[in-house]
């Protein structure tokens, strides 16, 4: 009896951990190591991209510089609008989370601040914004929302704050 159970219990364990290192291993082949960044309103967010034809097809473009586009609200779950250019596409029903960043039609970026089921491309996936976050980051609800998509984060900064002169009431300005 003793033998039986430790049999079982081995065997528990090597499952276990071929699970674990399967499940890494495919992760770790449907992303990319190379980020995209979405900047909106002069702030910038990281993006994981999945490794896939669009995606490399992006990349490339990225390489020959940013590429700026106007998306609008739609749906109440996402902003979306034209690249300008189309991507390879590998369209499979899905259903988009929010902080997915989606190819539609082949020509079209959706961001997702909700979710929806469709038939999608899957680009990447915003990091670490919550749903309340990625909603004002993404300006949900609002129009000609300009976006910029780059592989380096695009930030200002300030390097300096000197108080006008003429100011009286203190302010500063960047």
């Amino acid at each position: 009896m003793k033998t039986i159970f430790k049999t079982l219990l081995m065997m528990s364990a090597l499952l276990m951990f071929s699970c674990n290192d399967d499940s890494n291993e495919a992760v770790a082949q449907t992303t990319m190591s190379q980020k995209m960044y979405i900047t909106i309103d002069g702030a910038s967010q990281p993006v994981t991209l999945y490794n896939n034809a669009a995606t490399q097809a992006l990349v490339a473009k990225l390489h020959d510089g940013n590429v700026t586009v106007s998306l609008n609200s739609s749906g109440g779950f996402e902003i979306w609008g034209a690249l300008g250019f189309s991507l390879p596409t590998s369209n499979e029903q899905i259903t988009a989370q929010p902080g997915d960043v989606i190819l539609y039609n082949g020509s079209n970026i959706c961001l997702f601040y909700g979710s929806n089921s469709w038939s999608y491309t899957r680009l990447g996936h915003i990091d670490n914004l919550s749903e309340n976050e990625l909603r004002s980051f993404l300006k949900a609800g609002e129009s000609n929302i300009s976006v910029t998509l780059s592989l380096e984060p695009m930030t200002s900064s300030v390097s300096e704050m000197r108080k006008d002169a003429a100011s009286q009431d203190g302010t500063y300005y960047n």
